[in-house]
């Protein structure tokens, strides 16, 4: 008897396999459930880091940011109390720091950044929104200013003679006149009249906050007005360029530490606070992809009975070959192959409905495939068929052919 080729036994086992198509995409929905998990999961994981990466360089790479309490520990990792009930922040900054800030670090790029919940009226229209209250220099720095056509930012003379002017993020200009129009309009927020001077473009949410396109953007001196108080919530410093960055860190700490104790506040840039987020948007990944990698296991585990049902019926099949002189080598050659196409077509159609569910997520929350992940979903299923299709794939080929063509 000739020695059959791989192509001729690959051929008979994706005969064998569509032989019974119920039972093949039964076998095979435990590997497309779990492929499908991992792919949405590592996309989903995947998108929110070029998110909130894209977030941080709207910000540019020479940012600085004050923050009352200790944000990092000494690892540099976030506190373990930082945005937790673990410990409670008591410091606020005030006017005078920011002054004090400009003084020393010679530069007019501090921000105060001041935030206070409030009550907006627009005719007959009511919303609760937050105002955040800053300078003139806020929103040509971190591109927030409104596009040609819809406004500007207000400008330092405003500033100082505290005008009662707002610019809006998107969102809420929209809830707030409907039918547009909304540049030169009045609105109330808390006790303000306020006139609309800008409208910003749609920027989205930042991360870990609300949407910015529902803020509305205040002189520094409305906000507290709006508050009851002049507190500040953190301080946004600009350095000259990338090469800066620390030593204008250092000096920060330096001025504030004349009148804070060390863990009252935090000095840090986008690149270290970026850095934290990623690694916890990774290690969060990496868990949920591992405990949606458990299906896969389990259909591994069903592939594997399956097979070894299909030997069981195909026994007297695989003594009759024997008898004619196939070499057992063939058998569990055809079993394993029949074994990995299982896998390997779940595996397919799970690559495909998670794309596909990639692409609906996608239009309510960031998510992004990457081949990385294909392959990863691929390989792994392709791994499965051979590791639960071995055993089976031993137990035809080890079949006695007399004891086979006895078997009933």
């Amino acid at each position: 008897m000739l020695k059959p080729s791989l192509e001729d036994l690959f051929k008979s086992s994706i005969r064998s396999v569509l032989k019974n198509k119920s039972r093949t995409l039964l076998t095979t929905l435990g590997v497309i459930i779990g492929v499908t998990s991992v792919i949405l999961l590592t996309s989903i994981g995947n998108g929110l880091k070029i998110y909130v990466n894209e977030q941080f360089e709207a910000l540019g790479s020479n940012t600085i940011f004050v923050s009352p309490g200790k944000i990092f520990s000494d690892s540099g990792g976030f506190s373990r109390g930082a945005g937790s009930g673990g410990s409670t922040i008591t410091t606020s900054f005030s006017l005078k720091d920011v002054n004090n800030l400009k003084r020393n670090l010679n530069t007019n790029l501090v921000m105060p950044m001041k935030t206070a919940p409030a009550q907006v009226k627009s005719r007959d229209i009511k919303k609760s929104v937050t105002v955040l209250g800053t300078n003139y220099l806020y929103g040509p720095n971190n591109n927030s200013v409104p596009s040609e056509g819809n406004g500007r930012w207000f400008t330092r003379e405003e500033e100082d003679k505290k005008s009662n002017v707002a610019i809006l993020g998107n969102t809420i200009a929209i809830e707030l006149f409907p039918s547009g129009n909304a540049l030169g309009k009045k609105i109330v927020v808390g006790s303000k009249n306020l006139k609309i001077i800008g409208i910003n473009d749609i920027r989205g949410s930042s991360f870990g906050g609300p949407s910015v396109d529902e803020y509305i953007y205040v002189p520094f001196a409305i906000a507290s007005d709006i508050a009851g108080d002049e507190n500040i919530q953190q301080i946004i410093i600009k350095a000259a360029d990338k090469n800066q960055i620390e030593s204008t860190k250092e000096k920060t700490k330096d001025i504030l530490l004349k009148d804070y104790e060390e863990d009252a506040f935090s000095v840090f840039d986008s690149a270290q606070l970026l850095n934290s987020i990623n690694a916890i948007i990774s290690t969060l990944t990496i868990a949920l992809t591992g405990i949606a990698a458990i299906s896969l296991v389990v259909g591994g585990i069903g592939i594997m009975n399956i097979m070894l049902v299909t030997v069981s019926e195909r026994t007297r099949e695989i003594g009759l070959r024997k008898a004619i002189g196939a070499y057992p080598r063939a058998i569990l050659i055809q079993f394993l192959f029949e074994a990995i196409i299982l896998s390997g077509l779940g595996g397919l159609i799970g690559i495909i409905l998670g794309s596909l569910g990639t692409f609906a997520i996608n239009n309510f929350f960031p998510a992004r495939v990457t081949p990385g992940s294909v392959i990863l979903a691929f390989g792994v299923s392709f791994l499965v068929g051979i590791i639960f299709g071995v055993t089976p794939a031993r137990k035809a080929s080890k079949l006695s052919p007399i004891e086979a063509l006895r078997y009933e």
